[in-house]
């Protein structure tokens, strides 16, 4: 019998490390992951300011999983109905049961010359892209080659990712002792940042970037670009020295790039289940879950109960009511989101800023490193964080 599990991100990694303790030994778990490694995606924009963060935040896949067997290679298409998924050599694969935890791709959303003019942050590559654009950026404002004497940034998109880049770009700038040599414009069409969020939660959020000199501009969408300038929704025209793109998410392109919506068992076929970003989830309240690492984690290891209760019943023969999946009810503790060198937390109703936010965020970050076998990662990511206050 094979599981698959496609992809190793937040929902992809827990899962499997799951399977492999709850599935039968006579049961093969497959992980297919593009990179061969897992990135813990939101310390991501750290690697903008700190390079060396990156081998902190990717953990080869080989050091944190027992006996499944993990493919590095690409997936191109899954077919619930036949039960197979093909990789992009177009070699096709069949499986039992399987979990599509490919997750999420950055959206444009069609918007002329957006794609090909801004920076997405969803890799490494993207980060170090990210960086050499900014400190060319600082360069050519600190030599007023600009107009305005300073250079200008415009990341669009106010969720958190966006929120945390462009937090990170003033303090980058900071500490460059630039800060005067840029100015950077965070654009968001809906009327708050974080607009997903608790309203005290968006109030801190904004407080603190407003702190760091971001220039926060919400109710204003981006309609075009070029390579001069971005084109808002108003038809005023932005002109950029660097242009950042986190203004939404799409499906994988293995599913078309659809983010299908499942119920709360998380179930697309018989044998197929789509967990995290990469899917659309209405929990058992009938509430839309969002798309963060602490849904997909918990998600995961809801799934990895009902394909170990499914597995179980057909090693042993089946019966005549197959096991009910469990069904997924989210209700988070708290949020989290890095401003630079500081913060904003939220448990329950109480929002936290300065040190103690910080050190919920380490900590939350070096947690999860533990959680998911990474105790040399979650001891370097400390090391660095602290190194940070020094």
């Amino acid at each position: 019998m094979r599981v698959a599990v496609l992809g190793a991100g937040y929902a992809g990694l827990t899962l499997a490390r799951k399977l492999e303790r709850n599935l039968p030994d006579d049961a093969d778990v497959l992980v297919v992951e593009r990179t061969g490694r897992h990135l813990v995606q939101h310390e991501l924009h750290r690697v903008v300011r700190r390079p060396s963060l990156a081998d902190d935040i990717a953990v080869d896949l080989d050091d944190v999983l027992d006996r499944a067997e993990v493919r590095e290679a690409e997936v191109a298409d899954v077919d619930p109905d036949a039960g197979t998924f093909t990789l992009s050599s177009g070699e096709r694969v069949d499986y039992d049961y399987c979990a599509v935890c490919l997750g999420a791709e950055t959206a444009f959303y069609d918007l002329p010359g957006v794609e090909e003019h801004a920076a997405p942050l969803k890799t490494l590559d993207h980060a170090e892209r990210i960086r050499a654009d900014f400190l060319d950026a600082l360069e050519a404002g600190q030599a007023g080659e600009n107009e305005n004497s300073s250079a200008r940034v415009v990341v669009g998109g106010a969720g958190l990712s966006g929120v945390q880049v462009a937090g990170e770009l003033a303090a980058f700038a900071r500490e460059e002792g630039a800060r005067d040599a840029v100015t950077i414009t965070l654009l968001e069409q809906f009327d708050s940042v974080a607009p997903s969020f608790p309203e005290n939660f968006q109030s801190a959020v904004r407080d603190q970037l407003e702190a760091r000199d971001v220039e926060v501009r919400t109710r204003t969408a981006v309609a075009a670009a070029d390579e001069e300038a971005v084109e808002l929704g108003s038809g005023e025209r932005l002109a950029y020295d660097q242009f950042v793109w986190t203004g939404g998410i799409r499906g994988p392109d293995a599913l078309d790039g659809e983010r299908p919506e499942v119920n709360n068992t998380m179930r697309l076929g018989d044998g197929t289940f789509v967990v995290g970003d990469a899917a659309r989830v209405v929990d058992a309240d009938g509430e839309p879950v969002p798309a963060s690492a602490q849904a997909a984690v918990r998600e995961a290891r809801a799934v990895a109960d009902s394909i170990a209760r499914l597995v179980e019943y057909d090693r042993e023969g089946g019966g005549v009511f197959e096991p009910r999946p469990d069904r997924f009810a989210f209700d988070s503790p708290g949020w989290l989101v890095s401003v630079g060198d500081g913060a904003v937390a939220q448990v329950g109703p109480t929002v936290l800023t300065g040190r103690a936010a910080r050190a919920l965020k380490t900590t939350v970050g070096a947690g999860y490193l533990s959680s998911v076998g990474a105790i040399r990662n979650a001891a370097d990511l400390v090391s660095e964080e602290l190194g940070y206050e020094r």
